[in-house]
């Protein structure tokens, strides 16, 4: 048992897109094959499969606007999947990173500075209880590395 949790997109905004609601910047999600490991759904947390359908859309894991509340491309199956059981630990498609961004934010969803680093992928969970331990960090999200592309949300379990 791990002592976070790693938290994907919410079904129902997975459904909402699958369906065809528009996303963060008010259009369809655009769709496409995926082109295989680059593919991440933030959904079910695994690799889109080379020449599944997939959606690109503009996400914000905020529910609140704010300044803070950043807006990014993302990707989902553009089929219903299981979205990642917050209480398996960090997905395996992690794994095929080196490192990855995370970001802490306070209970105000603002960033909290001191609690920002690149992280080596098998550093990641041990990383994360220690940026947890800073009272000022409710959450984190996590991020890739090269492109700051939105993953998951953590926090402790």
């Amino acid at each position: 048992m791990t002592a976070l949790k790693v938290i994907a997109m919410p079904t129902s905004e997975a459904r909402a897109y699958q369906r065809g609601e528009v996303d963060a910047n008010g259009r369809v999600p655009e769709k496409e094959a995926s082109t295989g490991p680059g593919n991440p759904c933030r959904h079910c947390l695994q690799t889109i499969e080379a020449g599944a359908e997939k959606l690109v859309l503009a996400y914000r894991p905020f529910h609140d606007l704010q300044p803070y509340a950043e807006l990014g491309p993302i990707f989902l199956h553009g089929r219903e999947c299981d979205r990642h059981d917050e209480t398996a630990g960090f997905p395996s498609m992690f794994s095929r990173w080196g490192t990855v961004m995370v970001r802490g934010y306070g209970t105000d969803n603002r960033i909290q500075y001191q609690c920002a680093r690149h992280v080596p992928v098998d550093e990641l969970e041990s990383q994360c209880i220690e940026m947890l331990n800073d009272p000022n960090v409710a959450y984190l999200h996590v991020r890739t590395s090269q492109y700051n592309c939105y993953q998951c949300r953590v926090e402790r379990a």
